[in-house]
């Protein structure tokens, strides 16, 4: 303070000065990665699409690749998929159904605790599964073959890595992402089920019925188109830190946990915008 009573701002010392610029310049150079990195997903993405679409066009798709990736998919993610499932939907159902209680509608519990699996629960699930299991052995698998040159090799031949190697996966996760979602579905609206029936003291017949009363086709679909999108997502960004790992071991671990990381984050934000839009166009019908 001055003589004035006036705040006086000491002038920043050198040191400070350079942390500050440090901090701007790591965040600009984060920033812009980031970007490239979604553009070159995005790319790769597009690039991915386009040749399928011309080699089914041709008769030339990988049929039988696409169906070995598709049964690895679902042989390391379904199981924890349903064990997933399976506390996922008693735990919507205890706490949706204690409150509903509260409230002295009981026959609501079937409706709370299935939209909030069909619409929110069934595809985070399955996306989280396929990102945490699907996507982490895909960059694994992408990024051995690069660290030891392969993809290389086949360039050399005249071969698309994105073609041999990418569009396969793509079509088996979006094969495999709806119906892992149905499944949860089924596990986690049945274990709920369970739980407000001998719990809850529920009636089977009034938990069918305000399910059936306020779930539409509109959140079956949406809960698919959801699941296929996240699936879509998460193959993608898998696929390209796969073909981009470098440095050895070191860089396929690397790639893998960014694959990881990724896949959460930007399932994450699709979920929430799609479900912004959805609740837009498609209120919750009421009974």
């Amino acid at each position: 303070m001055d003589g004035h009573g006036a705040a006086v701002v000491e002038p920043r010392g050198p040191s400070e000065t350079a942390a500050l610029t440090v901090l701007r310049r790591n965040f600009s150079e984060t920033l812009v990665s980031s970007i490239a990195t979604l553009g070159r997903c995005l790319r790769m993405g597009v690039h991915a699409i386009r040749i399928g679409i011309v080699d089914a066009a041709r008769g030339q798709f990988q049929t039988r690749e696409t169906l070995s990736q598709s049964w690895f998919l679902i042989k390391v993610t379904a199981v924890p998929s349903v064990l997933m499932a399976i506390p996922f939907g008693v735990i919507v159902s205890a706490q949706v159904g204690n409150i509903v209680s509260q409230l002295g509608a009981d026959s609501m519990i079937g409706a709370a605790g299935g939209l909030g699996v069909i619409k929110q629960g069934a595809p985070m699930a399955s996306a989280l599964m396929l990102g945490g299991a699907g996507a982490a052995a895909i960059a694994a698998d992408l990024g051995a073959r690069t660290v030891r040159e392969e993809v290389d090799a086949m360039r050399v031949m005249g071969l698309d890595p994105v073609q041999r190697l990418v569009v396969p996966r793509i079509a088996a996760m979006m094969l495999v992402a709806p119906l892992l979602n149905v499944l949860i579905v089924v596990v986690g609206i049945g274990s709920g089920f369970f739980v407000a029936v001998t719990a809850l003291d529920v009636t089977p017949g009034s938990y069918w019925t305000s399910f059936g009363a306020f779930t539409t086709p509109i959140d079956i679909w949406v809960s698919l188109v959801k699941a296929f999108l996240f699936g879509f997502s998460v193959v993608v960004i898998a696929c390209q830190r796969g073909l981009e790992a470098q440095g050895g071991p070191r860089g396929v671990a690397d790639g893998v946990n960014a694959a990881v990381v990724m896949s959460v984050a930007v399932v994450t934000v699709f979920n929430t915008v799609i479900t912004q839009v959805v609740t837009m166009f498609f209120p919750l019908r009421m009974a």
